[in-house]
């Protein structure tokens, strides 16, 4: 049984949302936010030291999760490990029970950043899905994709590599632009990838205007329009209108065709996602 699988690919809005993880996670950290998501989501997602921070293993989380009963989604990327590094951890969690995982190349560690750690990239991120792929024992591979305003040429090249490699769903960048996201799914569907990939929308419960522009900053591939931006700065509660602004998206993307579901990623606060489904209305 893969409740995350079958919600991607079967008929029902699948649901996501990341775990909170830090370097000073306990176990029953770990547990604890599970509990709160349980009921509510089809996987828990657990990142691999985003933007090159230092926390507690995708690994060791995600035999948390699994062992306390949730469908983890770890994160892997090539930025750390090489590949005798990346195939243990694949062998490793699929000794737990894992059955999905997300798989990238992953950013560069910045220059300036203040642990000197080196960049790996030994494999390239379609070698990786490659390597999951051929370990057998039907993991669930999934894939980042870039939502942007394709041209009627657009054919998905590096999507049909990734498929061909074995990726079965993609995973967008943080999308708060719907007509962005229509203008590529009409394109994703005219070019026939639904036959490929069922594809998850990456959203957030920005917490204040501040937090929206950093991720605008930072994230140079995200899509946050200036109007989402002046509702936070215009709110008397910012963190409950960045609940309210996720929610009405989630509500949108669900009518959206050919969108399989939508994964939260955190803030920081997992009791915001917890709030964000809830006010969504997806979920009972």
């Amino acid at each position: 049984m893969n409740p995350f699988r079958e919600a991607v690919q079967g008929e029902t809005f699948a649901i996501s949302a990341e775990l909170t993880v830090a370097k000073e996670s306990t176990a029953d950290d770990i547990r604890r936010q599970a509990d709160a998501l349980a009921g509510l989501v089809d996987g828990i997602q657990v990142t691999d030291n985003p933007y090159a921070w230092v926390q507690m293993s995708a690994l060791a989380a995600s035999t948390i999760l699994a062992e306390h009963g949730c469908d983890p989604v770890p994160i892997m990327t090539c930025r750390d490990r090489n590949r005798i590094a990346l195939r243990s951890d694949l062998e490793g969690l699929q000794a737990v029970g894992v059955r999905n995982v997300m798989l990238m190349r992953g950013h560069r560690v910045p220059k300036d950043h203040p642990v000197p750690a080196s960049t790996v990239f030994d494999l390239t991120g379609q070698e990786l899905i490659a390597l999951a792929a051929s370990l057998g024992g039907d993991l669930f591979i999934g894939t980042g994709a870039r939502l942007f305003r394709p041209g009627p040429r657009w054919e998905a090249e590096s999507l049909t590599r990734r498929a061909a490699a074995g990726a079965r769903f993609l995973q967008t960048q943080f999308c708060f632009n719907m007509e962005i996201l229509r203008r590529y799914m009409d394109r994703f569907l005219a070019a026939g990838l639904d036959r490929d990939y069922s594809i998850l929308v990456s959203l957030t419960p920005l917490p204040s205007a501040t937090t929206a522009r950093w991720v605008k900053k930072h994230l140079s591939d995200s899509r946050i329009p200036a109007e989402v931006i002046q509702r936070l700065e215009d709110a008397a509660d910012p963190e409950q209108e960045g609940i309210s602004i996720c929610a009405e998206l989630m509500q949108q993307i669900s009518e959206t065709p050919g969108v399989s579901g939508v994964n939260l990623m955190t803030t920081g606060d997992p009791a915001a996602l917890r709030a964000t489904i809830k006010a969504s209305g997806l979920r009972d």
